[in-house]
């Protein structure tokens, strides 16, 4: 990977090292989106798929495909709040337990910090001084033992914004699977197959989100969009098989 010196430089000016800084204390949800687009999409299309390979009607396909938004957007909502919130209170449980020992036993918490810095390279008066200035302060001596000595992240999300994140982006994306039906439902008239056109833009959809999916892991959008395609559709397929292989075992 080849980088700009000049680029570089401009990036590390003050200026901008502490308009990083704030921004990167900032929480984001796009993530909760991502995912939750994800899987709403190929949730949904599975179902599409196993009823299309089933032989039903488009009104059985709307029937099921709401409800499965509706029912599964919701558990995974419930579930991203749950986890989400379950690490809310590890952190603050965390963060009280070192406070109590800060105060029962300061000289040990110091001690603490003292070998945390010194396995940093500090050592002599430097090393004293640093621990000086976090035990000065006791929100910064309990952010200094949450980050480095438990390993834990100072940013903590919110339970009910990560389970909306996730809920929107399951009931928006993973809507497109059903487009077409509804389409034909309400046009008078209308002469194509739903399925196919189903397919075609749930396909987009899978490639879209995948690309989404990209900026927050290190892989190239075109790779994570066909990542996402493939991995969605065979999920599909795998439906669609099913539900063709149960419509002949019925028929029998």
């Amino acid at each position: 990977m080849s980088l700009d010196p000049k680029a570089l430089a401009e990036d590390h000016s003050p200026q901008r090292v502490q308009l990083r800084l704030e921004k990167d204390k900032q929480v984001s949800y796009l993530p909760d989106f991502v995912y939750g687009a994800i899987d709403g999409t190929v949730t949904t299309f599975a179902v599409v798929s196993g009823v299309a390979g089933a032989g039903l009607s488009s009104n059985v396909v709307i029937i099921l495909g709401f409800a499965n938004l509706i029912g599964d957007g919701f558990s995974m909502a419930a579930s991203n709040y749950l986890g989400t919130r379950t690490e809310s209170q590890l952190h603050a449980k965390a963060r009280d337990r070192e406070s109590d020992e800060i105060d029962a036993y300061p000289e040990g918490e110091r001690e603490e910090v003292r070998q945390i810095f010194a396995a940093k390279g500090f050592e002599g008066a430097e090393l004293e001084r640093a621990v000086e200035i976090i035990s000065a302060d006791k929100d910064r001596w309990i952010n200094t033992m949450l980050t480095d000595e438990m390993g834990l992240s100072l940013t903590v999300r919110s339970p009910i914004r990560a389970a909306t994140a996730t809920m929107v982006a399951f009931l928006i994306v993973g809507l497109i699977p059903l487009l077409s039906f509804v389409w034909q439902t309400v046009t008078v008239n209308a002469d194509f197959d739903p399925y196919w056109w189903s397919a075609l833009l749930t396909a987009i959809a899978f490639f879209a989100v995948g690309a989404a999916k990209s900026k927050f892991v290190q892989q190239h959008w075109s790779w994570s969009g066909l990542e996402t395609l493939l991995v969605g559709g065979a999920a599909a397929s795998l439906a669609y098989f099913v539900g063709m292989a149960l419509s002949s075992l019925l028929a029998s």
